[in-house]
């Protein structure tokens, strides 16, 4: 098996979504992808930093919406233009991805392709590029599709989760563990998540797809005809942002694992070995600030008496003071504040809908 270019390599990275879980620091123009949570980068920007030497900045393709595209080409002025695409509507992963795939195989027909979101937290880039090269070596053998899963850490029932069946031996492969994929199963409820973590052949669904655009392209034909059909536009097309505009609406609102990912005649499951972190909702980011002796998170100065467990976030660096509360989530913007409980945490993007449109 020879080993594949650099230059034949390329990125999708995901990047739409909405804003409503980090409510108020996010809005439906700003979701967390293009937030400054941990430092004095965005999710996104960090997306494309942990490709460096791993796929070149040339081969990377954003895909976004019309509210964030101004915000996502003043984060990557790195990129090329024509690299950063705003879907004209929203159609779930399946035809987001085709259009990706349409794209490079506008550009090289045999070239491997990685799908990743924009919006995970991932620190260890050497890890994740070992990880994604034996991805990309697995996905360059037998034509097939790719998964990267994360062991659980918990029963959790808000992931979708990927049960793994035998291990396979792949030439190139030595020092990762890669292994048949038996069927995708939604988000279950928590006894069902109880019973994949007991079972210890199960991994979460991260959202990350490495094929050979043969492969895809392949699959999508036996299986998903109206998404091949706009791949193979896109490749012969003369003016792609037009036919873009045109198709995209036209094709039906399916997720890649209910389109494809269940059907596929060969998927591969190579567990992560990174440190990943979906950052789902404020207690997520709790676990990245500072705390004190009591239990209270925070990333600003703050003052409290009789507190514990709460969590203090302020977009504005204000001085927060707390007295006798405790389990509490308390987030500054500049035009909004939002106080809760953590255990409502998941709930906020419900309060969304119920703000002033101008606050969302």
């Amino acid at each position: 098996m020879n080993s594949i270019g650099s230059t034949s390599r390329y990125a999708l990275i995901l990047a739409g979504g909405s804003g409503q879980r980090f409510w108020p620091i996010s809005r439906d123009a700003l979701p967390k992808q293009l937030l400054k949570l941990f430092g004095d980068k965005t999710l996104l920007e960090m997306t494309v930093d942990r490709l460096d030497g791993l796929v070149p900045i040339e081969n990377i393709l954003i895909l976004t919406n019309k509210q964030q595209e101004a915000t996502v080409r003043k984060l990557l002025p790195q990129l090329p233009k024509e690299n950063i695409i705003a879907e004209p509507e929203k159609r779930d992963t399946a035809p987001a991805i085709a259009l990706g795939v349409g794209w490079v195989l506008a550009r090289d027909p045999g070239a491997i392709m990685m799908v990743l979101p924009a919006d995970h937290l991932i620190k260890d880039q050497k890890e994740f590029q070992r990880v994604l090269t034996n991805a990309m070596k697995a996905a360059e053998f037998g034509s097939s599709l790719v998964t990267i899963g994360i062991k659980p850490t918990w029963a959790c029932p808000s992931y979708g989760y990927v049960e793994r069946g035998k291990r396979t031996a792949l030439p190139g492969i030595e020092d990762q563990a890669v292994f048949e994929v038996e069927r995708f199963r939604e988000k279950p409820n928590p006894d069902l998540a109880e019973h994949f973590l007991s079972q210890g052949t199960f991994t979460w669904n991260a959202g990350m797809f490495i094929w050979s655009i043969p492969a895809i392209f392949s699959e999508l034909s036996r299986h998903c005809p109206a998404l091949a059909d706009f791949v193979s536009e896109l490749r012969n097309s003369k003016d792609f942002n037009a036919t873009v505009s045109k198709q995209f609406g036209k094709l039906p609102k399916l997720s890649i694992d209910y389109a494809l990912m269940e059907k596929a005649s060969r998927v591969l499951n190579i567990e992560a070995t990174f440190d990943w972190d979906d950052v789902g909702n404020w207690t997520s980011v709790g676990r990245y600030l500072k705390s004190d002796d009591s239990g209270n998170q925070h990333n600003c100065t703050l003052s409290q008496l009789d507190c514990a467990n709460n969590l203090v976030f302020s977009q504005t660096g204000q001085h927060v003071a707390l007295l006798g509360v405790q389990d509490l989530i308390v987030v500054s913007a500049k035009d909004a504040l939002l106080i809760t409980s953590r255990a409502h945490a998941e709930n906020i993007k419900k309060l969304a809908d119920l703000l002033p449109k101008e606050l969302r």
